[in-house]
């Protein structure tokens, strides 16, 4: 019976044998032999990361036409060149991405329980949702650890990954295992153009600044002495970060989570000092650029917008022309804002910063006249950038309006120091309550001139930043609050003086409604200019056709051009707009802002033929983030910028008001600043100068 069993067993398997043995002559494909060439190019990794199941399988996919030679994620451009030898094609370029960690948090973040259980992210995640109050940070538990397959993720000792950028290979298995999004992979053109999401880890001073740098980031890289990673974290959202660190108002100062406590962190002043050492250690730190792509896109305007979009379209690869009607570039940077607040030799720098990348500008050359979007599509431009500015000063519109020595502001500011050098003895007026006009204010004061300022509203009220207004009025301009122009005296054809009236809000308490004139308070003050500077508006005549109608869809409120309010994209599907040409008068920084909001629409459009729409973008200040209550343990003076006496502005008119700092100085400001993260922050901050007799603990000062 046994003997039979074996016996059958054995035919049966001979059967079988016989049969496949057939069958493998009969189905037989040879492999390609490139695939074995291929797979041997692989560093062996078999991580995944290219999305196919292995080295082997990604082989098969490349030889059959499937994926290009570039797809091993382990891997760099030297094996992305030996796969395609053998495959005898070209290999494209492939721009790197890293992991990165968006939570600095750590144990800061208030623990909602002790999590006793599987050591797993995702797990805990799906149980409990996190064991902290912050349901966007890292989780801790170092999923993203156990997965990488190339060493290149730690936990420090607060438990946040951190990631080793020379190790990682960018498989993405990290970004997959984590629940809440703390870890993601990201490349140059990712982190350049990345928009604020609501769902990112945003401290309110990243949420209120237009330009969304990452103040947090660049504090403590500065604070650590990595100063060259500070310039590179604020360049990352901002290439003129010495006329930001000038000019800009800094509202990011007026939300920080430190004004709870004490005072808020002079994040402007640290802005400068980061931005300053680079342009006064006399050598640039290089920037990074991806391989020309071949997309022309062409920009009208050069000033802060203009400049910015070219210098994102530029490090991520496209080729951008700057098309300048003035001789020089840098918009109102450059000749109009005044050297003391802005020198010459800092819009240089900063300007050759850019053009040292690629930047090509074409000076004298006017929309409209000697351009237009039809004759810049006929020279291969992909898409155009209007950033035009707003130049024109409108007239006060009241009696004589016209006369001699009614200069507008613009006008006057790109004279005084050059065609007018001295003006003592005459008495100037200046209508307006616009930083402009604060700058004519200041400027005329230097020259020893009589000045003085109608302002049509209460200090409160102004446009211009505080800090120009009590500068203007220590130079001893007269400052009339609630006073506006009713007519302009003419003697001879030339003024002689201006006569104003007080107005008054509709609630006068709460200051309103529109002021409106007082009647019997009718006065004079005698004058030989008169500078108008109520308003900087866009010249719109580039913009209409031969029959007067607009080329674009335009913004009755702003007077500009319409467009998408992230994407900045007009009602001309290849035509962005940004900057003062968009927004009508603005700051520095959201000139700046709307240059790479611009980029990213214009990299899109000229790669993917539309601007995809953003997801859950950050548009206002996210309401959790804002703290009623916080507790820090120590509190420091907030640091006191150094200034020229007034005695010294009055003699010059090209040395700087506001000084420079020394480093120890900025990085004990530095210390102040409390990580913060969208709910967390550092209790501790500024812990290192405990010692320091200026600091005291924040219990005994409330005490």
């Amino acid at each position: 019976m046994v003997t039979s069993s074996i016996l059958v067993l054995f035919i049966l398997g001979l059967t079988a044998a016989g049969i496949l043995a057939a069958a493998s002559k009969v189905l037989h494909v040879e492999e390609d032999p490139r695939i074995a060439a291929v797979e041997g190019c692989f560093p062996g990794a078999n991580c995944g990361g290219c999305g196919y199941p292995g080295c082997s399988a990604a082989a098969g996919a490349i030889v059959k036409g499937d994926a290009a030679p570039e797809i091993c994620v382990a891997g760099g451009p030297e094996i992305a060149e030996n796969i395609a030898a053998i495959m005898g094609v070209e290999a494209s370029f492939k721009e790197p991405k890293i992991a990165s960690n968006i939570c600095t948090g750590g144990s800061r973040a208030n623990l909602l329980f002790d999590y006793e259980g599987v050591e797993d992210c995702r797990a805990e995640a799906l149980l409990y949702g996190g064991e902290k109050t912050c349901g966007l940070g890292c989780i801790g538990m170092g999923s993203c650890v156990k997965v990488c397959g190339f060493d290149a993720i730690r936990l420090n000792d607060d438990g946040v990954p951190v990631v080793d950028m020379n190790a990682c290979r960018s498989c993405g298995k990290c970004a997959d295992v984590c629940p809440t999004g703390a870890i993601r992979i990201s490349g140059m053109t990712m982190d350049l153009l990345h928009l604020n999401k609501i769902d990112d880890c945003l401290a309110p001073c990243m949420q209120k600044c237009p330009a969304q740098i990452d103040v947090r980031t660049y504090i403590n890289q500065m604070k650590r002495g990595d100063l060259r990673g500070a310039l590179l974290t604020m360049k990352e959202r901002n290439p003129l970060p010495l006329a930001v660190g000038r000019l800009c108002p800094a509202p990011c100062e007026t939300i920080c989570r430190r004004n709870i406590a004490d005072d808020g962190v002079a994040i402007h002043t640290l802005h400068r000092f980061v931005a300053d050492w680079e342009m006064n250690s006399g050598s640039r730190i290089k920037l990074d650029c991806n391989p020309a792509t071949g997309h022309k896109v062409a920009i009208i305007g050069a000033g802060p917008a203009g400049l910015s979009c070219a210098y994102f379209l530029r490090r991520i690869g496209h080729e951008p022309v700057i098309f300048e009607k003035r001789d020089e570039i840098g918009g109102m940077m450059k000749g109009i804002i005044p050297e003391y607040r802005l020198p010459s030799k800092v819009v240089n720098w900063e300007i050759q910063s850019i053009l040292d990348l690629g930047v090509e500008v074409r000076t004298g050359v006017e929309f409209g006249r000697d351009i237009t979007i039809k004759s810049l599509e006929d020279e291969g431009y992909e898409a155009v950038f209007i950033a035009t500015g707003a130049w024109k000063v409108p007239a006060l519109g009241v009696e004589n309006d016209n006369a001699e020595n009614v200069i507008d502001a613009v006008t006057f500011l790109e004279q005084i120091g050059r065609d007018i050098t001295d003006l003592k003895g005459k008495k100037l007026v200046v209508v307006g309550e616009t930083n402009t006009a604060m700058d004519v204010v200041r400027s005329a004061a230097r020259l020893g001139c009589d000045v003085t300022s109608l302002i049509g509203c209460i200090q409160r009220k102004m446009s211009a930043n505080k800090d120009e207004v009590k500068r203007a009025s220590e130079l001893g301009a007269e400052l009339k609050f609630m006073a506006s122009p009713t007519r302009i005296l003419v003697e001879d054809g030339k003024v002689s003086g201006i006569e104003f009236c007080e107005v008054e809000y509709d609630d006068p308490k709460k200051a309103t409604g529109i002021p409106k004139p007082v009647e019997g308070t009718e006065q004079v003050v005698n004058a030989d200019f008169i500078v108008v500077a109520t308003d900087r508006l866009i010249d719109t005549a580039p913009f209409m056709d031969e029959e007067g109608k607009p080329l674009f869809a335009m913004n009755k409120k702003t007077g500009g051009v319409n467009a998408d309010d992230i994407s900045l994209q007009t009602s001309v599907p290849n035509v962005f707009v940004g900057g003062e040409a968009y927004t009508g008068r603005n700051i520095i920084i959201q000139a700046v802002a709307d240059g790479r909001r611009a980029a990213r629409g214009i990299h899109h459009y000229v790669t993917e033929g539309a601007v995809p729409e953003a997801k859950n973008p950050q548009l206002r200040v996210i309401p959790e983030s804002i703290l009623k209550n916080m507790e820090v343990t120590y509190t420091i003076p907030r640091i006191k910028v150094p200034e020229i006496t007034v005695e010294e502005r009055r003699s010059t008119f090209k040395e700087e008001v506001t000084g420079s700092i020394i480093y120890e100085a900025a990085r004990k400001e530095g210390s102040r600043c409390l990580r913060c993260g969208l709910t967390c922050y550092d209790a501790e901050a500024g812990a290192e100068y405990a010692q320091d007799s200026d600091v005291q603990k924040f219990s005994e000062l409330k005490g």
